[in-house]
């Protein structure tokens, strides 16, 4: 895809949504959810990958990617992430069977042309969008009902935990978000500067030395990362969210991020709570402010 191509979808955001449709549903991963035994759906957590029109909330009018930032209250505090979390078997596999009636996100998605047919969603992806859109209301407020699906991308397992995350994929009209306690603030990323090599970085991550009460590095080798500075507060993508990101980037826009060897280096320290997935418990309100970046 050339530059003029990008530029046609990122100013029209039917287009963009009609091409996502087409995208996600030719890799066919919403049909390989049906073959998730249920034990491993109990077990899953679930994201949306919310994308919205950001008019007035800093993206200036552009297509722009909606992450929440981990307050101080929940594990990995200060990184960036989608909303999402586990899945509650009962009551998402209840919410699930309703999001296929007519009217719903699933039912929208089913019959819209970019899907070359319709299409009956079976159980496991009506009850992860159900977990989905119920996390990110308690979360940020995100409206339910407000929410077009438009696909899923591949499943990530986490590198230092073991959990695997399904990313889904919607649309919101813009709206008011308002964080709950486990957000500190709600970041609009514009997809121009996801699709700008210049805002990537080599993330090097250290934590506390144990000899000298200085810092040393969590290993031999670094992460891609994406830098987001926005005028309130300079933020970093890494991990899984990142790779999820990239995902979207290639898949729609086929592009790739630069290599990592020729970027730029960006510390960040990590505590041990960071590192155990136990809760921040530091002296600061911001886990990733001026002090440990």
């Amino acid at each position: 895809m050339d530059e003029t191509q990008r530029e046609f979808l990122l100013n029209n955001p039917s287009y963009l949504k009609a091409w996502i449709r087409k995208q996600t549903t030719g890799d066919g991963l919403h049909n390989a959810l049906d073959d998730l035994p249920e034990g491993d759906v109990r077990a899953a957590s679930v994201v949306l990958f919310v994308l919205s029109q950001c008019a007035g909330v800093g993206g200036g009018g552009q297509p722009c990617l909606i992450l929440n930032k981990r307050s101080a209250q929940v594990r990995q505090a200060g990184d960036l992430c989608c909303p999402g979390g586990g899945v509650s078997w009962r009551q998402d596999s209840l919410w699930g069977r309703l999001l296929s009636m007519p009217g719903l996100p699933l039912w929208r998605w089913a019959h819209k042309p970019e899907t070359s047919k319709t299409i009956s969603p079976k159980r496991t992806l009506p009850t992860l969008l159900a977990a989905g859109l119920r996390e990110a209301w308690e979360e940020m407020r995100l409206n339910p009902l407000r929410f077009s699906f438009l696909g899923v991308l591949p499943e990530q397992h986490l590198v230092m935990f073991k959990r695997v995350i399904y990313p889904i994929v919607g649309w919101v009209p813009a709206q008011p978000f308002k964080p709950n306690w486990e957000v500190e603030r709600i970041v609009p990323v514009p997809l121009r500067q996801l699709l700008d090599p210049g805002s990537y970085g080599r993330f090097r991550p250290t934590v506390p030395s144990p000899t000298n009460g200085g810092s040393q590095p969590l290993r031999y080798d670094d992460f891609p990362c994406f830098i987001h500075e926005d005028g309130q507060s300079r933020e970093m993508l890494w991990g899984a969210t990142y790779r999820i990101t990239q995902h979207f980037l290639s898949l729609i826009f086929d592009f790739t991020a630069p290599d990592t060897a020729h970027l730029p280096i960006a510390h960040r320290q990590l505590d041990e709570t960071y590192l155990n997935g136990s809760r921040w418990r530091g002296r600061n309100t911001k886990s990733d402010n001026q002090n440990d970046w």
